[in-house]
């Protein structure tokens, strides 16, 4: 019973969301021979606030580059 979950910034649409979903869940039937009917796909979006990289979240890194 594979488990997959997805954490992304928000914006995504519900139809991008639904390819990810059909996307993971036939990669895992493909490579791993795994049954869709019990392949969990989990989509977690993280506030831009949440999400750090390199030292700092996401959002202050955003703001610094649209102030350019």
């Amino acid at each position: 019973m594979p488990y997959v979950n997805i954490r992304i910034t928000p914006g995504a649409t519900e139809a991008q969301k639904a390819e990810l979903i059909a996307g993971a869940t036939d990669l895992l039937v493909k490579v791993l021979n795994k049954n869709p009917a019990t392949t969990f796909v989990i989509i977690d979006e993280v506030e831009t606030e949440n999400w750090g990289v390199a030292g700092e979240s996401v959002a202050a890194r955003n703001r610094k580059a649209a102030a350019g």
